[in-house]
């Protein structure tokens, strides 16, 4: 028979390695009277949420959310969400890209609380969850982007920030009016028509520019690179006012003075920053669907986010990582850290 004194110590144990992370928490809220069980602004008393540590819970455990924040149905209450859209109907290439939110989640239990880059504290600053996936219609591709922009004027009229992972269509301009834009990535996405047809991964900012969504001197595209259809592939792009930094460019730098000149361009207005994993060079990140060599670093990737701080940003994405083709999962990690560098840019955020 199991001693009772066992028992006890057992569940004394179990007890204090269940309480180890919130006892951790206290130490850090220890000019309160009382206890708390999260990180809480001084004087305002609001909460946010904090991920377990890996010191205490282990990674492997739980169901995977993104970096381990807590999952809520709805953006209400939240200063900055993480949501998903699992598609890659309109892709040309490689498919596989409706796995990407879910395999960047997975890989994102690595990630820590703090920007040790930066010093960031964006745990500290922002009430930040993971709000799971828009329930896309993978048989119509313009249902689809029907429901992403119902499913975001949603969250926009709350007041919070998206974090997208997979492939999304410019939404902001619901609640901002036309925005500035931070594209990175190998491709314009310019496109008029491809195939008949005038929705696909090739074509977002051509409609945006139709439909109004854009602050055209507003626009930078950086890292673009690749054969083309014409002697000039971003004709188009100039035409319009946009500034585009061909990979060439790149090369070889440091991207920190070019952000400089971005973050003038952009000026105090709203911006919206997307970001393509086939930006970077595929010996880095292999698992896209449409992969170009000679592109950027991550340390360049990096440098293009950290230069985005202090502008007003408004909404974010990491799209088209695509996990068939991704077998270290090493392109699924570095979109998460790409994402959790993204918050650490957001409005607010405190830094050390």
């Amino acid at each position: 028979m199991f001693p009772v004194w066992r028992k006890v110590n057992f569940v004394r144990a179990a007890a204090d390695i269940f309480l180890l992370p919130q006892k951790r928490v206290q130490s850090v809220c220890s000019e309160r009277r009382s206890p708390c069980l999260s990180l809480t602004r001084r004087c305002s008393g609001r909460r946010f949420n904090v991920p377990p540590s890996a010191e205490f819970v282990a990674r492997v455990s739980g169901i995977p959310t993104m970096a381990k924040l807590p999952y809520r149905e709805l953006a209400d209450g939240l200063d900055a969400a993480f949501v998903g859209v699992p598609i890659d109907t309109g892709t040309s290439n490689r498919p596989g890209a409706r796995f990407g939110p879910r395999q960047i989640r997975v890989e994102s239990a690595l990630l820590r609380a703090y920007n040790s880059g930066t010093r960031a504290a964006p745990y500290e600053s922002l009430v930040v969850a993971d709000i799971g996936d828009v329930n896309v219609n993978l048989f119509d591709l313009k249902d689809t982007c029907k429901r992403i922009r119902e499913a975001y004027r949603k969250i926009l009229a709350t007041g919070c920030i998206p974090l997208t992972m997979g492939k999304c269509v410019t939404f902001a301009h619901v609640s901002h009016g036309p925005v500035g834009l931070v594209h990175v990535d190998a491709h314009a996405d310019t496109s008029d028509v491809v195939l008949g047809e005038k929705i696909g991964h090739g074509t977002p900012f051509r409609r945006c520019v139709e439909e109004g969504l854009l602050d055209c001197n507003r626009v930078v595209q950086i890292g673009l690179r690749g054969t083309g259809y014409s002697p000039d592939s971003y004709e188009w792009s100039r035409a319009q006012g946009f500034r585009v930094v061909q990979v060439e460019e790149c090369w070889f730098k440091s991207l920190a003075p070019l952000m400089s000149e971005v973050r003038a361009q952009m000026s105090s207005g709203p911006v919206y920053l997307s970001f393509d994993i086939d930006a970077l060079d595929p010996g880095f990140a292999p698992g896209t669907g449409t992969p170009e060599i000679a592109g950027l670093t991550p340390a360049q990737g990096v440098e293009i986010i950290r230069g985005c701080r202090g502008l007003n940003l408004v909404g974010c994405d990491l799209v088209e990582v695509s996990p068939p083709y991704d077998t270290t999962g090493n392109t699924a990690l570095t979109g998460a850290n790409l994402l959790f560098e993204m918050m650490c840019v957001l409005p607010k955020v405190k830094y050390y």
